[in-house]
């Protein structure tokens, strides 16, 4: 019996399916040497032969299309999100034998050159995307946004100090809720009687005059509530959970003390948290505070004081260079500006078949929240949108409805796709 392409052949008589592997306008992989499996104590020869190649297509430094034999959906989930398709070509590319080395990003020595390199070269690309000033230190770590907010009170205050916070939606109350234990606490204010649809007025916000540190989430996922400029804290700094449109948009890093966010929704896969923090606020952490959450030790191991999440550093690696290679964030901001605003104007223009509850001004770019006025549909519009290869739009438990994350990743064309399918959806039942 003769192997197809993509399957393993046993001995003289077994074919077993292999999964096919998705490829790009190259051969990305090609394994034809001869190995062995055993079977029944017996050494058998194994031919394994992975060969294929297809086209796709670019769009706003995204591929789309079809990749390999397999379509790719549209996929709107919040986190883990949908990554660029070039950068997960090339890592495929590489998976195999990374540059040249002979072992996967998967297998190298986080202290090996290999590895210093990839993680050298993120920090590089991540400063000149952000244009970090050199007096900030860029901090890999694990853990989520949510282990940081323990770590920033264990970091920047004492027990008896205060820490203000502006909550906006679920996280930012999260964050609140867990630095009450490490320090004292004031939400200056709170959107929950509002249900989380606006940001405050900055002069109608009463810090307190002590406070170490003013927090905010800039971005709420959940809610779709995004900073479009930032207060300013009248005593000490200002601290910033950007999970959620990290690199979205350019930012002025000087205004912060400290930047944090989880990667996996805009710049990588789950695994990596990435903290910017201004050097002069490294190395005063509490006695009780935990090896694992003391930036000091971070910073001066170079984020290699344990194992990091190397293959999901060097995924963050992979999408700054494509950040860059669009043109920077500025580029990047146009398009995303460009995919809201069509999401957005598609619900307006439905004369309330759907609607979105946050106020216009704060409206998200990257986490659209959106109802549809007869409810009872809301389940079957997620399921006919699912048949057309657009999922992960139901939203979040905790407010129902739909919700559609728009991240840098997401192609106009997804954006273009699931306008058209509101339409028709809106034609078929209003």
């Amino acid at each position: 019996m003769a192997a197809s392409a993509n399957s393993f052949l046993v001995g003289n008589n077994t074919q077993i399916p292999a999964l096919k592997p998705r490829s790009t306008s190259q051969s990305l992989l090609h394994l034809s040497k001869p190995n062995t499996m055993s079977l029944a104590g017996k050494t058998k020869p194994v031919a394994v032969r992975c060969v294929a190649s297809s086209t796709t297509q670019v769009q706003d430094g995204v591929r789309s299309g079809s990749v390999g034999s397999q379509e790719r959906v549209f996929n709107f989930a919040a986190g883990p999100a949908t990554l660029p398709e070039n950068v997960l070509l090339k890592a495929q590319a590489d998976l195999y034998n990374w540059r040249g080395s002979g072992m996967s990003v998967m297998e190298m020595s986080h202290r090996g050159k290999e590895f210093l390199s990839i993680i050298q070269k993120a920090e590089s690309d991540l400063r000149q995307l952000w244009e970090i000033p050199q007096e900030y230190s860029v901090l890999f770590l694990q853990g989520g946004a949510t282990t940081q907010f323990a770590a920033l009170p264990l970091n920047l205050c004492e027990p008896d100090d205060t820490v203000d916070f502006v909550v906006t939606g679920s996280w930012g109350d999260k964050a609140a809720k867990e630095a009450k234990k490490y320090c004292k606490t004031n939400v200056i204010w709170s959107g929950k009687s509002e249900k989380y649809t606006k940001v405050p007025s900055f002069d109608e916000l009463e810090q307190s005059p002590d406070a170490k540190y003013l927090h905010i989430c800039a971005n709420e996922t959940i809610h779709g509530v995004e900073f479009k400029d930032y207060p300013v804290p009248k005593n000490g700094i200002l601290v910033a959970d950007m999970s959620s449109n990290f690199c979205s948009k350019p930012v002025d890093v000087s205004k912060f003390g400290v930047i944090y966010g989880g990667a996996q929704k805009n710049v990588g896969p789950s695994g990596v948290t990435i903290v910017v923090i201004r050097k002069d606020l490294i190395g005063n952490a509490q006695g009780i505070t935990p090896v694992m959450l003391d930036y000091k030790i971070h910073d001066e191991n170079s984020s290699l004081y344990n194992t990091p999440p190397c293959f999901g550093i060097y995924m963050c690696g992979l999408v700054f260079e494509d950040l860059l290679e669009q043109g920077g964030l500025k580029e990047v901001e146009k398009k995303n500006q460009r995919k809201a605003d069509l999401l957005y104007n598609a619900i307006e223009e439905s004369k309330g078949f759907y609607r979105c509850p946050v106020e216009k001004s704060v409206r998200s770019l990257m986490n659209v929240p959106f109802t549809l006025e007869k409810s009872e549909l809301e389940a079957e519009f997620i399921k006919e949108a699912a048949k057309e290869k657009m999922v992960q739009l139901k939203g979040h438990r905790s407010v129902g409805g739909m919700r559609a994350s728009i991240y840098n990743a997401m192609p106009l064309a997804g954006v273009e796709k699931l306008v058209a399918f509101m339409k028709d959806f809106q034609a078929k039942h209003a």
